[in-house]
């Protein structure tokens, strides 16, 4: 049995925070600074991980190997098993086409990429966070970006920062509904307070992609769109969380927000129309009086520009497809929709759960510093009710309505695993890193030390969820390491317990983009592979930009300022 000292160096608890920074520091430092690649920078920060905890911590090598162990598991089941289900998904639509048909089908909303990006990336994007989360929202938009003629890193980079706002109330509120297991707060005051902070998240960020996309100028001639998405996904967040319920709040959100898009992309459009390197579309009247020249079947004069490359070619003009294929195109997504619906049926859901084991990982005992037995060692293996496996169903059931071939079928999931073989290794590698530092004590001593701030906490609160997410890669696992951390040190200051728990969670989905765990998918679905520190790069100031203003909300939010959200 191993149990965990906090103060190791000398009896002080920030000289162990410093030393228990130390794997953290090197996993971004290898990332951000010496850009190697994140499959090997993530197994050197792993072995710095085990070296702190065996030499410094008094973690004996047997369990300290056995948590990393235990770390790559879970980083195959069940977050892996979800991202290679839905790519599995993904490719089979290449495959027959329908893909293609798919990415016509949301060009002909807008031709200005900025706005597609809106619209897949943030409002489609949110739709696959709510129904699968773990980097499956990433993997997937970011190569249909690609497909409208996106460069590579713009594409990755675009679709890790839409992956923010949606992140809480991801993979049917898990995320939530795990924060209220380990702090035994209630579910719906933590639904609701985290929707009264993430939809201010969910204002900005279309604004932030239109601005990553095409700078000020794209800022300045779509802020309109923009700003419509945003505020309806906000609200409609807000609403559902506050008072439907936390599991269905993303996919309300997400389907509101892009039919406001496209509702007012009928009566609006931008001044020029944005295509990435291939110049600007101006029209010499208003955007809005050349939508009714459109409509009333005039026209409007405009610079010639250059024409779109093929990887972009799904305009308003060219190939126009038939409602069927249309129809089959949005089907394997109506499937998983239809499969995670009926999978949260009370008597569904019993019998998927019905096969679930949980068991202590073999050879592996811990104690917290209190000398209470910990949970990290206990592992669920709900093969049934994963969200993967009923990413295999949905995936089962498409392989008719898309008309591929069973065995066609069989070869892209094979060739699935062996596009995602670098982001494996690198997925089960963070993981392992994470489970060693929660294992040995040195998670638990950086919280301690930074939940010693007083009622300063508050306004650093947010951070220690987005440190949670930055190494796990899941706000989900986040919230189980530093929910209960949270609500101690509420309680110490004199803070509402619930505010503080639920900004772990908000914090926490600023550190998703940053985290190597989403870094490695990006740049796996994007052919970058071994470039996740330029992505690293481009990413972590908006990460940064976004973290610093959830610590002023929710520090505004413990003071008599925004008190008032609290419920």
């Amino acid at each position: 049995m191993y149990r965990q000292v906090l103060d190791p160096v000398a009896g002080s608890l920030a000289w162990s925070s410093l030393v228990a920074a130390i794997p953290l520091l090197t996993l971004f430092v290898l990332l951000g600074i010496l850009r190697m690649t994140a499959w090997l920078a993530a197994l050197i920060s792993l072995a710095v991980a085990l070296v702190v905890a065996i030499v410094v911590y008094p973690m004996p090598a047997g369990p300290a190997f056995l948590a990393a162990s235990e770390g790559a598991a879970f980083g195959f089941f069940p977050i892996l098993w979800i991202v290679i289900n839905a790519i599995w998904i993904y490719n089979m639509t290449v495959a027959t086409g329908h893909f293609d048909v798919l990415r016509r089908s949301f060009a002909r909303v807008s031709d200005d990429q900025r706005l597609q990006g809106v619209i897949i990336a943030f409002s489609f994007g949110a739709l696959l966070e709510a129904l699968a989360g773990f980097g499956t929202p990433v993997a997937i938009t970011s190569v249909m970006l690609i497909a409208l003629g996106f460069r590579p890193i713009k594409a990755a980079a675009v679709a890790l920062v839409a992956n923010t706002a949606p992140v809480a109330f991801g993979a049917l509120a898990v995320p939530i509904t795990t924060l209220a297991t380990v702090t035994g707060l209630p579910l719906h005051d933590l639904s609701s307070m985290v929707g009264r902070q993430t939809p201010v998240l969910g204002v900005f960020v279309p604004l932030a992609l239109v601005f990553i996309i095409d700078g000020r100028r794209g800022l300045r001639q779509t802020w309109p769109a923009a700003l419509v998405c945003g505020v309806v996904f906000a609200l409609a967040q807000f609403a559902t969380s506050n008072y439907v319920g936390a599991p269905l709040t993303d996919i309300v959100a997400a389907l509101l927000s892009a039919g406001a898009m496209v509702l007012f992309l009928r009566v609006w459009h931008p001044a020029e129309s944005y295509v990435e390197g291939t110049g600007v579309r101006t029209t010499t009247a208003g955007a809005a009086g050349a939508a009714g020249a459109e409509r009333a079947g005039g026209s409007t004069t405009t610079m010639e520009r250059p024409a779109r490359p093929p990887a972009g070619g799904a305009g308003n003009g060219g190939e126009r497809d038939s409602g069927a294929e249309v129809f089959r195109a949005y089907a394997p997504y109506l499937i998983i929709i239809a499969v995670f619906a009926l999978a949260q049926i009370p008597a569904i859901k019993d019998a998927l759960t019905s096969v679930t084991k949980t068991f202590n990982w073999p050879g592996l005992h811990i104690q917290s510093s209190s000398g209470k037995p910990s949970t990290l060692s206990q592992f669920k293996f709900d093969w049934l009710d994963a969200a993967g496996t009923l990413l295999i169903i949905a995936g089962l059931l498409t392989i008719p309505v898309i008309g591929i071939r069973p065995a066609r079928a069989l070869r892209a999931y094979l060739a699935t695993y062996h596009q995602l073989a670098t982001a494996i290794v690198t997925v089960m590698a963070v993981l392992a890193l994470a489970y060693v530092m929660n294992a040995s004590g040195q998670t638990a001593t950086l919280g301690t030390w930074m939940a010693g701030a007083g009622g300063v906490f508050a306004l650093i609160s947010p951070i220690l969820g987005w440190l949670g997410v930055a190494v796990t890669g899941s706000d989900t696992s986040s919230n189980s390491l530093f929910g209960a951390l949270q609500v101690v040190a509420a309680n110490k200051a004199g803070l509402s317990a619930t505010l503080l728990a639920a900004a772990n969670s908000s914090g926490g989905v600023l550190g998703k983009m940053i985290s190597p765990q989403n870094l490695a998918i990006a740049a796996a679905a994007v052919g970058m592979t071994g470039r996740e520190g330029d992505l690293f790069r481009r990413v972590l100031v908006w990460s940064l930009v976004f973290v610093a203003v959830m610590c002023l909300l929710v520090y505004l939010q413990s003071t008599a300022v925004l008190g008032w959200m609290v419920p």
